[in-house]
C-alpha cells in the first residue's frame, strides 16, 4: 500500500503498529442520548486523511465525511435521529432526515407527496430511515492492501405490497482517499413494483465557499421551475437568510457510460495551512441516467445537493403520468455504482 508518502509492505506496517486501527481501520459505534440514542454508526478510517460514517440504522447511508479533520460535507439540524422518530406522511421526511454525504431516496418513490393508485406516498421514500440487517464491518489484508468494507441488507416491504431489497457495500482502501458504493436492488416480490431512486449526496462548508468551481458533465440544464434562473447553477454563494432553493436538473450525454461532477476549492483550509481540494463524484450512467441539482446556500441549511437518479422529483405519481416510471420485474435486479474521490 502507499501511505504517509511512500510505498509499504503488510510485514513492514505491521512491525510498526500494534493494532492496524493506529493507522485506520473500521470501528462500530452507538450514540447513547437525544435523538441519537441507540442509532449505531460505523466509522471507516483510511489512514489517508478521509474519514467517513456508515449509518446501518438509516439504510447504510453516509453520515459526517471529513478530509484531514475538516468536513466535506453538511449535516442537517435533526442530527442522525433514531428512525422510529420517522413519520412517512408529507414532508415530515424533513424532521428526521440525517444531511451527511449520502441520504438514499427511494425505492419506490422519490420526490415531491403525491397520491399514486389510491396510495399517499410522502417526500423521498422509506430508504434512508430503514435499518439494515446483515451487517458487516470489516478490514481484511489483501495481499499488501487493505480493504475497508462495510455491508448488508436494507429491504421495503409491505404486506400485499412492495417487496424489494437493497443489498449495499461500501468499500475503501487503507492509503487511498477513495469510497466506492455498489448496490444491488431486487424485486424479491411477485408483482411488478415500481422502482424509483435518487442518491442524495450533500456538500457543505467549508468545502462550499465563494471561490468553489462545480463542473457538471451535462449537456442542457433546466430549472425545475420557469422562475429559477439559471445563471449561477454552477458556482457557490455567501449565505442568505432570504434564499429560496433552486433545483436544476442535468441532462446528461447519451454516448457516455460514466459522468463524473468536480467540486474543486482552491483554498481549503487544512490544520495550519489552505491548499487546493478536489472532490470527483463518478457513477455509472446505466441505470443512473438523471441527474438532479439542488442549490441551496441559505443561512443554516447551507448545502449544495448532487443527486444522481433513475428519476426526477416531482414524485411518482407525475413520473407514471409522464411516462417515465420505472419498474422492476418479479426477480429482476439492477446494479448501481459510484464513487468519491478526494484530491489534495
Amino acid at each position: 500500500m502507499r501511505l504517509y508518502g511512500r510505498a509499504w509492505s503488510r510485514r513492514e506496517i505491521e512491525a510498526r503498529v500494534g493494532r492496524l486501527e493506529q493507522v485506520g481501520g473500521v470501528r462500530r459505534q452507538q450514540w447513547t442520548e437525544g435523538p441519537e440514542a441507540g442509532v449505531e454508526h460505523i466509522q471507516v478510517r483510511t489512514g489517508a486523511g478521509l474519514a467517513y460514517t456508515v449509518l446501518p440504522s438509516r439504510g447504510l447511508d453516509i453520515g459526517l465525511a471529513e478530509f484531514a479533520g475538516v468536513p466535506l460535507c453538511w449535516l442537517s439540524a435533526n442530527g442522525e435521529v433514531h428512525p422510529a422518530f420517522f413519520d412517512a406522511a408529507g414532508v415530515e421526511w424533513l424532521r428526521t432526515a440525517v444531511g451527511g454525504l449520502l441520504m438514499t431516496c427511494g425505492l419506490t418513490q422519490v420526490g415531491a407527496p403525491c397520491e399514486d393508485e389510491g396510495r399517499a406516498w410522502g417526500l423521498h421514500g422509506r430508504v434512508h430511515h430503514l435499518p439494515a440487517r446483515q451487517v458487516a464491518a470489516e478490514s481484511a489484508w489483501v495481499g499488501d492492501e487493505v480493504e475497508l468494507r462495510v455491508s448488508g441488507v436494507v429491504e421495503e416491504t409491505a404486506i400485499f405490497g412492495e417487496h424489494l431489497r437493497l443489498t449495499r457495500e461500501i468499500r475503501s482502501l487503507l492509503g487511498e482517499n477513495r469510497i466506492a458504493i455498489r448496490d444491488q436492488v431486487e424485486n424479491v416480490g411477485f408483482a411488478p413494483t415500481p422502482h424509483m431512486l435518487l442518491y442524495h449526496f450533500n456538500f457543505g462548508f467549508p468545502l462550499l465557499d465563494t471561490k468553489t468551481q462545480v463542473e457538471f458533465p451535462s449537456v442542457r440544464v433546466t430549472p425545475r421551475e420557469e422562475s429559477t434562473p439559471l445563471a449561477g447553477y454552477d458556482r457557490w454563494e455567501a449565505p442568505q437568510a432570504d434564499y429560496a432553493e433552486r433545483v436544476y436538473y442535468h441532462e446528461l450525454p447519451a454516448d457516455v457510460e460514466q459522468v463524473t461532477v468536480t467540486l474543486r476549492n482552491p483554498r481549503f483550509p487544512l490544520p495550519g495551512r489552505e491548499r487546493p481540494l478536489t472532490v470527483r463524484l463518478s457513477w455509472s450512467t446505466r441505470y443512473l441516467n438523471r441527474l438532479v441539482e439542488w442549490k441551496m446556500p441559505g443561512a443554516g441549511v447551507h448545502v449544495l445537493g448532487i443527486e444522481p437518479a433513475n428519476c426526477h422529483v416531482g414524485g411518482r405519481a407525475v413520473e407514471r403520468q409522464l411516462g417515465t416510471l420505472q419498474y422492476l420485474q418479479p426477480g429482476e435486479s439492477r446494479t448501481y455504482e459510484l464513487s468519491l474521490e478526494v484530491e489534495a
